[in-house]
């Protein structure tokens, strides 16, 4: 199994402006850990896409292509490129110039995004939520498989034998789509016949399992073979020396960070007691010591049917700089050989 990592540059802000303290030091810091974790062996590392005032990524593929310059082995994807709000040609021209400078280490994972300022800041209409995702996915799609392409849309101009550069170093790129909880979502994925990356965050993660058996479902029922539905799991995630260690770094920012997105949404306060609720063995949280994470991982496996890639979101807890360079040499050095042992 893949073992990886997916940041939204989460930014340090003030507690009195609440504005970024120093973006410039954020990013320099993130690269640092992208590298680190090439180092330690981690196979991947994702990068979000925001365009909010607490998140650096709002430009994904210029910090990985940073990264891809100071790395050498692991693999550089995105977690999730909004395309709902994007133009597929250039996202595609993105990552294929990302893929060249990596030396064919690029990846995607699209999606619609759980947050929706891109739609008012690029012109789009919520309600077009669904249909501009579905359209702009074939025309990337499209893009991938062929390098002079014809086709038309309602929301984009129409292309007529348009070529389109620079190809990317593998052929094909990967594109993974990224989803919640949307049935249709998973449905669309497997028909496709594209990786499955799905991102559970709270809950009990095994009753995701009636949406994968749905997308592997609608895969086999569209002739695709069983190795190309893969599946991914995105949580939220954290590994300490110790549990009690893991569970109190990780606790005060978890809680306010998602209280405070709990106010947008009219969500309850986070308590102690639900988020340890949430790291117990069914829970969505992967917080713990080595050997727990490594074994809540594979329970976690086995409740959705096998997955082959899990990436954890470590930075939402507004975990200290030393704190995280630790969890990922934590992560390479001992949770992914227990969970790749035989």
């Amino acid at each position: 199994m893949e073992i990886g990592i997916d940041s939204f540059a989460a930014a340090a802000l003030n507690d009195q402006t609440n504005s970024p303290t120093n973006s410039m030091d954020s990013l320099a810091q993130l690269l640092e850990r992208i590298e680190y974790a090439d180092k330690a062996g981690l196979d991947v590392f994702g990068i979000g896409e925001h365009h909010r005032k607490e998140f650096l990524d709002s430009a994904p593929t210029m910090i990985l292509a940073a990264a891809a310059a100071r790395t050498k082995r692991i693999k550089l994807t995105s977690a999730v490129t909004v395309l709902s709000a994007a133009d597929p040609v250039r996202v595609f021209q993105n990552f294929a110039t990302l893929d060249l400078i990596s030396q064919g280490r690029a990846e995607m994972v699209v999606g619609r995004g759980s947050f929706t300022e891109a739609f008012l800041l690029f012109g789009l209409n919520l309600h077009d939520y669904d249909a501009l995702f579905s359209e702009k996915l074939d025309l990337l799609l499209n893009i991938r498989a062929n390098e002079t392409v014809t086709w038309a849309g309602k929301f984009r101009p129409a292309l007529h034998k348009q070529a389109i550069y620079p190809r990317p170093v593998q052929n094909p790129i990967p594109i993974w789509v990224g989803v919640g909880g949307t049935p249709e979502s998973f449905i669309r994925a497997g028909k496709l016949g594209l990786p499955l990356m799905v991102a559970i965050i709270g809950g009990e993660t095994h009753r995701f399992r009636p949406l994968i058996d749905l997308y592997r479902q609608a895969g086999r029922q569209a002739g695709h073979a069983p190795e190309k539905l893969q599946v991914g799991l995105h949580s939220l995630g954290y590994v300490g020396n110790t549990n009690e260690s893991a569970l109190d770094d990780f606790y005060p920012g978890y809680a306010e960070t998602f209280t405070k997105i709990g106010k947008e949404r009219g969500w309850s306060p986070i308590t102690r007691g639900q988020f340890e609720a949430q790291v117990g063995s069914k829970g969505a949280l992967i917080v713990g010591s080595p050997k727990e994470v490594a074994d809540k991982i594979k329970r976690h496996s086995q409740a959705l049917g096998g997955i082959s890639r899990v990436s954890l979101q470590m930075d939402s807890a507004l975990l200290s700089h030393a704190q995280l360079m630790n969890a990922i040499e934590l992560l390479g050095k001992e949770v992914s050989p227990l969970v790749n042992q035989g």
